[in-house]
Order: structure tokens, then sequence, then C-alpha cells
């Protein structure tokens, strides 16, 4: 299996690190060489923590490493590869781009896949013409610890294309579920996004702090972490950004950000990231 990775930030990286780990041969594209640079230092930086802590040998970690390879050529990364992941950020115009170049690029039985985790791969496969070998195969973050990997039937998407999406996921350590429908926020955000938004709704009234309400769901539903204290560590602007995007697709009240959220992210306090968010880092 030769997979390519099209994006090396965050997300990117450890999709291609977590097959690396499990021996497929991986390239990591990204036009910014600077991105490469730290996609890899971050990488070795994981690698090396693993080993010791001995959770991983020092050769498989050599070996996964030497699986990974960089490039800032679009046409090299995905010359002879039979699979793509896209990992940009969330932006559709920026993603339909990708697909179309891909799509040139690619070989014809190449599957592509976006990691997005809000867009359908519905609106990325009409820049393509292979519509039927395109999924989404969203991934959580951090790749390397989260389990789960959420594969997205389009209305084109071949039963092919799915089993070998679903068989990428076994392959690189994964859990794979299919939805056989698009939904806005497939299957766990959409059931996270439900009760985050009442947890928000709680806090508007003023039925209880933040700090009360993160309690109350660790102590009483067993979550690692409330829904405050999980949009700090995933960042507030993305879960702002996750909102809006429902509220604006459906037209629906419920979806509509909190105030408070809102305030938080207009001024410029995202969580863990800027030190700053719920609660101060």
């Amino acid at each position: 299996m030769r997979l390519a990775v099209v994006g090396a930030g965050s997300m990117g990286a450890q999709i291609a690190m977590q097959a690396a780990l499990h021996g497929i041969s991986v390239m990591l594209y990204d036009k910014d060489e600077a991105q490469l640079s730290k996609a890899i230092s971050s990488n070795q930086a994981r690698l090396a923590r693993r080993v010791e802590n001995g959770k991983l040998a020092r050769e498989e970690a050599d070996r996964a490493l030497y699986l990974l390879n960089t490039s800032l050529d679009l046409d090299d990364a995905v010359e002879d590869v039979q699979f793509v992941i896209e990992a940009v950020f969330e932006d559709l115009q920026v993603k339909r781009g990708i697909f179309a170049d891909l799509d040139r690029e690619a070989p014809r039985e190449a599957v592509l896949a976006s990691n997005s985790s809000t867009i359908g791969i519905s609106k990325l496969a009409t820049a393509t013409k292979r519509p039927e070998r395109c999924v989404n195969m969203h991934f959580f973050h951090p790749v390397l610890v989260m389990d789960l990997v959420e594969i997205v039937r389009g209305p084109q998407t071949s039963d092919e294309a799915v089993h070998r999406a679903v068989e990428l996921a076994r392959q690189m350590g994964r859990t794979p579920v299919v939805l056989n429908k698009e939904i806005d926020g497939f299957i766990v955000n959409r059931i996270l996004h439900a009760a985050t938004q009442e947890a928000y709704r709680l806090l508007d009234a003023g039925i209880a702090s933040f700090e009360d309400i993160d309690t109350a769901v660790e102590k009483g539903l067993n979550w690692p972490m409330g829904p405050f204290r999980l949009g700090d560590f995933s960042g507030l602007d993305v879960t702002y950004n996750a909102r809006l995007h429902m509220y604006r697709t459906t037209g629906d009240e419920r979806y509509r950000p909190s105030p408070q959220l809102e305030a938080k992210v207009k001024a410029g306090k995202l969580g863990r990231k800027t030190g700053e968010g719920w609660y101060r880092y």
C-alpha cells in the first residue's frame, strides 16, 4: 500500500505517522516547506517519547520514520499511490481545488478521501471525474491516540471505495464506522454537538457555572473532559465554526452558537493554544 497525505498540519502529520507506524509507505505533501519541517520534527518528538517510555521499540520508530517521506511537489507525492487523504483546513474552495488537482495527478484507480468533519464528500467529488472513488475518512484529534475513523459515503461513492477506506483504517490500527448517507456532523460530532449545546444553554441561562457543568458531566456521565474543558482542548474557534456551519446550513435556532462562546472567540481566547479559553493555561 502506498498512501499520500495532503496537508502537513497537526491532523495530516499524525495521519501520516499513524500509517507509517503500521507499515504503510506514506508521502506527506505540503506546499509550505516550514510546515513540512515542523511536521517531521513533531513526529520525531512523539516517537522519541514513546521509545523513552518503553511503549515503542527503537527499531519500530526507525522503520516508521523510514516509511514516511515528504514532498513539496504534489505530482511527486501522489505518483503510484493507491489512496490519498486530504487533510487541509476547512475551506470548501481550497479543498475543491485540491481534489481537482488530485484528480489530474493521482492514478485513476486511486481513492480520494477527505478528512473533513464538516464538509460532505459530495461537495468535493464534483470537482473530479471520479466521484465514485471519493469518500470522507474522518480521523479524530489527536490521531495517534484516538481510535475511531468515520467513513462517510457520498451519493456516488462506490461500495469498492468504502471497502478500501474501511480496510485502510483497519490496516492503520484504527476502528472504522460507516455512514451510508451524508449528514452534517456525521455521528460523533452530531451527538457531541447536541450534548454541548445543552451545556451552553445551561450556562447562558445562568443555571450553573461552566466549572460546575464540567464537573457534573465528568463525574455524572464519566466523560474524561466536560464540554468546556473539551472545547478548550479542541480550540474554541473550531467549536464555534462548527456550530456556525450547522446553524447556517440548517437555519435551526437550536444550532446557533452561544453568545458567550462567540465572545470568547472574538476576544481571541481560544483555549489551550492561546493560553486562555474557559480556563487559564
